[in-house]
């Protein structure tokens, strides 16, 4: 009978090894495709443009061998663009990962906590009060931006001046997660009504210029940003990952995750500020790109679940992939001209996020 009994017990372990072995092994398959999704995007993006590069001349000008063309093009203006798209649409889908645990909500993006409105409304001060936009004395009257640096540091510092008071009055007033949503949705309509005013008494020139910048552009950024972007966004992804299982006790609940030892204040603020200073940086580099915080995390969550030790990698990949797959379309579907790739992000991330959230409620 003692036999009996420990070969059940064996046999009912050896079943729930197999299972758990199946559960991880899909979700790691779903990261290793995704993987290779990126990488064969990124040799088809590299290779796609107004000139016409094949194959050969790309992994020629990659070893040093390239012509003088052929280098500038892949070194200066292609390859930093992709590693731009790789490297700010993961930050923005972990950034957007976080956020909706943190505040439990599905809709939760640094759109939604006023980020975006912020930095836009830094671009405006700096490029209409501070005079960084300018119009060239050329034929075509082009509009430029003659100081980026200004714009860039200014976009920044007004999107960590909506994050702070977001997290001052959360620290200070006790917010639960709701009232965090409501209190950036109340700073993002302040700052449009800045924005507004600012507009109002420039001219014209300049509101072409704050509209340049606001379209979302991957044309803009050189590897000194790149490399910015990599550090911060790498370092953010360690910590993320580290407080992996806070996330999923947060998915239970406050009163399971407190169970459990977690400071459910002490994560959600932390995540919150790193969140907000990922999609500050990447908002002030590359302006405004919409729904990849949004939209990436929600697919994600679908395909393998809510498990934030796969999740969270897996919502960076999903956002390297929307993002890279966007501005390549932008670069080639009317090439030579270059479309915003905000425009393109928004255009196809608004009814892809309306399908899921059809779907889902239907699931319901």
């Amino acid at each position: 009978m003692g036999k009996l009994k420990n070969q059940t017990n064996t046999n009912y372990s050896i079943n729930e090894t197999d299972i758990y072995l199946r559960y991880t092994g899909r979700k790691k398959l779903v990261l290793v495709v995704l993987v290779c999704l990126i990488i064969l995007v990124a040799i088809v993006a590299v290779n796609a443009g107004s000139m016409n590069l094949n194959l050969y001349q790309v992994i020629q000008s990659i070893l040093g061998n390239g012509s003088n063309v052929s280098d500038v093009v892949i070194w200066r203006i292609r390859l930093p663009r992709i590693l731009a798209a790789i490297i700010a649409g993961a930050g923005l889908s972990v950034a957007g990962c976080v956020m909706q645990n943190n505040l439990r909500n599905p809709l939760a993006s640094p759109s939604t906590l006023g980020i975006s409105n912020a930095a836009a409304f830094g671009a405006n001060l700096a490029i209409i009060v501070f005079g960084a936009g300018s119009i060239s004395s050329t034929s075509t009257d082009a509009v430029t931006i003659n100081n980026p640096y200004l714009v860039t540091v200014s976009a920044f510092v007004c999107s960590m001046i909506a994050t702070m008071v977001i997290l001052l009055l959360a620290r200070i007033r006790s917010f639960s997660p709701e009232a965090m949503v409501l209190s950036g949705v109340a700073l993002s309509s302040l700052f449009s009504a800045g924005t507004i005013l600012i507009q109002y008494f420039a001219q014209d020139f300049q509101i072409a210029a704050v509209v340049f910048w606001t379209f979302g552009d991957l044309g803009r950024i050189a590897w000194p940003e790149v490399s910015i972007l990599t550090c911060l966004i790498g370092v953010a992804f360690i910590y993320f990952m580290f407080k992996r299982w806070d996330y999923n006790a947060l998915d239970s609940g406050e009163e399971t995750a407190k169970s459990l030892g977690v400071n459910v204040e002490r994560v959600r603020q932390g995540g919150m500020l790193v969140s907000s200073l990922i999609a500050a940086v990447a908002v002030s580099f590359l302006g405004i790109i919409g729904f990849i915080g949004l939209v990436g995390p929600q697919i994600m969550r679908r395909i393998i679940g809510g498990d934030h030790r796969y999740l969270i990698p897996a919502s960076a990949l999903m956002g390297s992939l929307l993002l890279l797959i966007s501005d390549t379309m932008a670069r080639t579907m009317v090439a030579p001209v270059v479309l915003p790739v905000g425009a393109i992000t928004s255009f196809f991330g608004a009814p892809l996020f309306l399908y899921l959230l059809v779907r889902g409620y239907q699931k319901k």
